[in-house]
């Protein structure tokens, strides 16, 4: 299954979910306001997304077998983008609760309800746990990075003038990330690198057909 965002003229985004073997699209969250940035559980049975129903953007759950919803941040703040880890005990997400405007990650418990700030330096997006748990991809500034959880290490991988992080592989061995042609050879464009993070080596996709690559994201 696939869950996206998708907005028409005149509404605020809803959120819907194609299923591949019956080649159909169901609508599944269609709350007044902005719904966006939808995750899959790891076993599948439910859905993360972020909310303006209440008015600010805050994270709910939704059990997908009868649509039951449980709103998980109740802050005055804008919480966004929240991706599961691969065990399903917690969730790290987008914040900017200390400083309007200048977004931090956050990791929230399920067990607890409590959420806790990771440190970062400076402005920082669009978390994503490896399957290993052991790093985080996540946008860096302007900069696709990659954290090593337990030692706090970060490796900015580039600048890509796209404002997109990197995305970890399965195996927690390479991140992808788009980024300007111009940063990679010169040329016009934009393409797509990949980078490993154990040899410390990368290589372009390039696009053939000119336009904006963007948001790549890794079959398992």
């Amino acid at each position: 299954m696939l869950v996206y965002s998708k907005q028409v003229a005149r509404q605020s985004p809803k959120i819907y979910i194609y299923d591949r073997n019956s080649n159909t699209q169901k609508l599944v969250v269609n709350a007044e306001g902005s719904n966006l940035s939808a995750s899959f559980s790891p076993n599948g049975q439910k859905l993360l997304y972020s909310s303006t129903v209440g008015g600010n953007a805050d994270i709910y759950e939704m059990r997908l077998s009868d649509g039951h919803t449980k709103q998980l941040t109740t802050l005055p703040s804008t919480e966004v983008q929240p991706s599961y880890a691969s065990d399903g005990q917690s969730f790290v997400y987008t914040s900017d609760k200390v400083r309007a405007g200048r977004p931090s990650i956050y990791r929230y418990h399920f067990a607890t309800g409590k959420a806790t700030l990771i440190p970062t330096a400076g402005y920082a997006a669009s978390p994503q746990l490896s399957l290993d748990g052991q790093y985080l991809a996540y946008l860096n500034g302007r900069k696709a990075a990659v954290m090593t959880l337990a030692t706090g290490q970060v490796v900015n991988l580039a600048e890509t003038g796209l404002d997109e992080p990197a995305r970890l592989s399965p195996s927690a061995q390479y991140a992808v990330y788009p980024t300007k042609l111009s940063q990679v050879s010169g040329q016009s464009g934009s393409s797509l690198v990949i980078h490993s993070l154990t040899g410390h080596s990368s290589y372009a996709i390039s696009s053939k057909t000119g336009g904006v690559v963007r948001s790549p994201i890794w079959g398992r």
